[in-house]
């Protein structure tokens, strides 16, 4: 445990990540690492699919996909250009609340990403003729999806643990609401809800030298725009009472996959880490924990299987997924609720529990030894409120997480007999 202590207190805390908020409220955090020649940049605005009307899901979207197809003070050539001939990139993405924006290039033309990344979230273009095209990529994209097994199954589940909500729609939409979305659409939702209220942005990398805060001050001060109001978020609907199952049948397909869980803790919860720990020893340390080694291992009844643990800042899913033949189905699924059901029986073993927090936090270093990875790790403490000196009491948290810790959590959460249960393969509709 000292060893592991030594580590995480050589990781970004107080000390070494910059924090402060630009004039027009954005908040920005650096971290500067001399062993780098280049930056990683993330950010993220408040807008997200959750404000898509319902029938024109996927209108977030597709205006995230279009912010790099041009802008209005550049032609979609002159934009790559630019990128390209500096080996930088930049890229745009959509989730259920934010937008997102990765970038990476040389220290020396930080400056130069900064100001392409105001330009494309300011002022994109939605090119006619881009638009029809990204159309079409997100249609072939959709179609793909609707023969993808996994994910067919994972959006069953999601409409049936959060139905009427926006953590039940797909963030991509559906072929007929994607050609129901016009360039008007695209240009409405961006000038509504494109905002730097709420904005945040972190870059880590070679930094030293750089007044970075100046740069971004230069490209992002004079935006002001304040988003039109926001519909309220709806009530994250119950947890299942019962067994709710649902199937759907894709033609030729030799494999089955499957997905089953309930409500998880909120990334802002105190049962978060318990259940993250205790989740590595279900479903995921070594060949993917209790659940691979029942159902993969020991019975051969699936070609994959283990848990996962989604957390935002509201909600969560506890999930268990496997991948299979589609005679072992039930089976499988049995097997998974039994392993559920020792699980919130007893403690996991001391063994167990000490296996698993060395493991965990021995990833975490490893999880950093990147500017993308500092990046992303600054961001989700600025995002969650969890202090900037989170990484560095990291070991202790972890440490001090007991058997009987995950037990309750574990029992608070998870109930075999209340599951969402979805699958898509072969075998005939449960609507």
């Amino acid at each position: 445990m000292g060893k592991d202590t030594v580590i995480i207190k050589n990781l970004p805390g107080p000390e070494t990540i910059s924090r402060f908020v630009l004039s027009n409220g954005t908040v920005m955090l650096t971290f500067n690492n001399p062993s780098a020649e280049s930056i990683n940049m993330i950010g993220l605005l408040e807008n997200g699919a959750r404000l898509d009307p319902a029938d024109k899901l996927g209108v977030a979207h597709f205006t995230a996909s279009m912010l790099s197809r041009g802008t209005a003070n550049k032609s979609f050539a002159a934009y790559h250009e630019i990128l390209e001939s500096r080996g930088a990139n930049l890229s745009f993405s959509c989730s259920t609340h934010q937008t997102w924006f990765h970038g990476k290039a040389l220290s020396e033309d930080i400056g130069v990403l900064l100001e392409l990344a105001s330009d494309s979230l300011r002022h994109p273009a939605f090119t006619p003729d881009y638009v029809e095209r990204m159309r079409q990529q997100l249609l072939a994209g959709l179609a793909i999806r609707e023969q993808d097994t996994a994910e067919v199954s994972s959006l069953l589940f999601d409409l049936a643990l959060f139905p009427g909500h926006p953590y039940g729609n797909p963030v991509d939409g559906y072929a007929d609401t994607v050609q129901a979305i016009s360039r008007q659409d695209l240009v409405d939702y961006h000038a509504s809800y494109f905002s730097p209220v709420g904005m945040i942005l972190v870059i880590a990398g070679a930094l030293k030298g750089l007044d970075v805060k100046a740069l971004a001050e230069s490209v992002f001060a004079d935006w002001q725009n304040t988003p039109k109001d926001m519909p309220a978020v709806p009530a994250i609907p119950e947890a299942p009472e019962e067994i709710i199952r649902r199937h759907r049948f894709i033609e030729d397909k030799s494999q089955t996959d499957l997905i089953l869980g309930t409500h998880g803790p909120s990334r802002k919860s105190d049962d978060f880490l318990p259940g993250y720990l205790g989740n590595n020893i279900l479903g995921q340390f070594g060949m993917m924990g209790r659940i691979g080694e029942s159902v993969r291992t020991k019975s051969g009844l699936a070609y994959h299987a283990s848990s996962s643990i989604n957390a935002w800042a509201d909600s969560g899913s506890w999930e268990f997924t496997a991948g299979l033949n589609p005679e072992n189905l039930d089976k499988a699924i049995r097997l998974i609720q039994d392993e559920i059901k020792h699980f919130i029986s007893e403690p996991v073993t001391a063994e167990e529990l000490d296996d698993s927090q060395s493991n965990i936090i021995g990833r975490l270093p490893l999880s950093l030894e990147s500017n993308a990875g500092i990046a992303n790790a600054i961001l989700t403490i600025e995002r969650f409120d969890l202090g900037l000196d989170y990484y560095q009491h990291y070991d202790e948290k972890i440490r001090a997480i007991t058997p009987q810790c995950i037990l309750e959590t574990a029992q608070k959460y998870l109930h075999p007999d209340k599951l969402v249960i979805a699958s898509a393969g072969s075998g005939e509709d449960i609507p």
